[in-house]
């Protein structure tokens, strides 16, 4: 997906997140500084991926067996994989793009037998012969390489196949709290298609704008394969594809309109760690990224001198990188004096109420350049985590918080879901 089409949807999607509004002094001093906050992240567009085999040796699934995934997911993800048709010359299993759907329209997850949605298809790099034990690996190369095409009862050497789905069983289990485990078993004991199923790679793509970041993870229906799939197809090798999907899965997250207060005295004005959500409006910010309500709470507490709530002119929240393209950035003119500190505050976009704040003594007006060592990653407390970028009840991802009670913490990592990049590789802070 080319940037420009990813950058609109993401734009038209997060629509959670638009609720900041920039305020400023009517009469700002001529003397002040400018502060610059930027998300640096270099993202990726697969929020999960990973292999699966059998137990044996070698590692392949054979008729009556089975061999299970587990993962996350929020709605409107769906999951995708490829298996090597075995006893083929380059034929695999797989759902149709982007994979097998996980939620009802309702928001309720889908559950038991799912295999309706795997289809088997030519890779179309290998002349296909009779399938079954006898088959010859690799066999005869293609003349002319073909695109990915369906096989639809009979191939184009006019070999016949049961439906995919007399084939392969798979069914899904909702494990709670956005999880899932997928069960591939393979059914095609004594039929006229009994094959083993190869080693294979699954994925996730992150969802924004309502649409996957990455549809086409695994293959292209009409399109040549590429980026190792021909392994899986032809050899039921996965370790090219899967090191593929790899170099594609990690974070990506918007930043929220970010809360920037000047104020005087010794402490944060709005969080400490170790103590609970005030209510003041730092829940509002961290779980649906609107800084609004803080900025008005903190507007009327002594000591604070200024209050902003920054979002980018474009698209309102600061983008990661996105296929190299610069992230969002936002800056602000501070009116300050001398002993005076800066706090900020803005949501990791993709979770459930974690935020990025400064910490310790907060920013000291006088420091310049890169102050992004101030900044860390918390946990308000107030929702239910869920793995970042893939929770049912994640606001941004069309989800409602589920409500818990805990002090705010630093965020750990790795954590329970994922391990994320250092915080100066997300969000970069800096003063002129």
């Amino acid at each position: 997906m080319k940037t420009n089409t990813i950058k609109t949807c993401i734009m038209l999607g997060i629509s959670a997140l638009l609720f900041a509004s920039c305020k400023k002094d009517d009469a700002p001093p001529a003397q002040a500084n400018t502060i610059t906050i930027e998300n640096v992240l270099d993202s990726k567009p697969l929020v999960e991926s990973g292999t699966f085999q059998g137990t044996g040796t070698p590692p392949v699934i054979l008729p009556g067996q089975s061999t299970s995934i587990t993962f996350s997911a929020a709605r409107n993800q769906y999951i995708t994989f490829a298996t090597m048709y075995g006893w083929s010359n380059d034929l695999f299993f797989a759902p149709e793009n982007p994979g097998i759907k996980l939620y009802n329209d309702d928001g309720t997850p889908i559950t038991g037998d799912v295999s309706s949605q795997i289809k088997l298809w030519d890779n179309g790099t290998r002349e296909n012969q009779t399938p079954g034990m006898s088959v010859t690996h690799p066999g005869t190369a293609e003349t002319t390489a073909k695109n990915i095409k369906e096989v639809n009862g009979t191939d184009d050497y006019g070999h016949t196949y049961l439906p995919a789905s007399q084939l392969m069983n798979v069914s899904l289990t909702y494990d709670g709290n956005s999880m899932f485990t997928l069960t591939i078993k393979n059914n095609s004991g004594k039929t006229q298609n009994e094959t083993p199923f190869s080693p294979g790679v699954w994925a996730i793509s992150y969802v924004a704008g309502g649409g996957q970041l990455l549809p086409n993870a695994i293959y292209t229906s009409g399109q040549p394969t590429a980026n190792g799939l021909t392994n899986i197809a032809e050899m039921g090798d996965n370790a090219v594809l899967s090191s593929y999907l790899s170099g594609l899965t990690g974070i990506f997250t918007p930043l929220s309109p970010v809360l920037v207060v000047v104020y005087s005295g010794a402490e944060n004005p709005f969080y400490k760690v170790g103590e609970n959500d005030r209510g003041e409006g730092l829940k509002d910010l961290a779980q649906k990224g609107n800084a609004d309500i803080l900025a008005d709470a903190l507007r009327t507490k002594p000591g604070i001198k200024n209050v902003y709530v920054l979002k980018e002119a474009t698209n309102t929240v600061l983008l990661p990188k996105i296929n190299g393209a610069d992230g969002g950035k936002v800056s602000q003119a501070l009116s300050v004096s001398k002993g005076d500190r800066v706090a900020i505050a803005t949501m990791y976009g993709f979770s459930n109420d974690w935020f990025f704040a400064t910490t310790g003594n907060d920013i000291d007006v006088t420091q310049k350049g890169d102050v992004s060592a101030t900044i860390g990653l918390f946990d308000d407390g107030t929702a239910v985590n869920q793995f970042p970028g893939a929770g049912i009840t994640q606001f941004n991802l069309a989800g409602t918080p589920l409500d818990e009670s805990k002090p705010i913490e630093a965020v750990p990592n790795p954590n329970a879901f994922t391990t994320l990049p250092a915080i100066n590789d997300i969000i970069k802070v800096t003063i002129q």
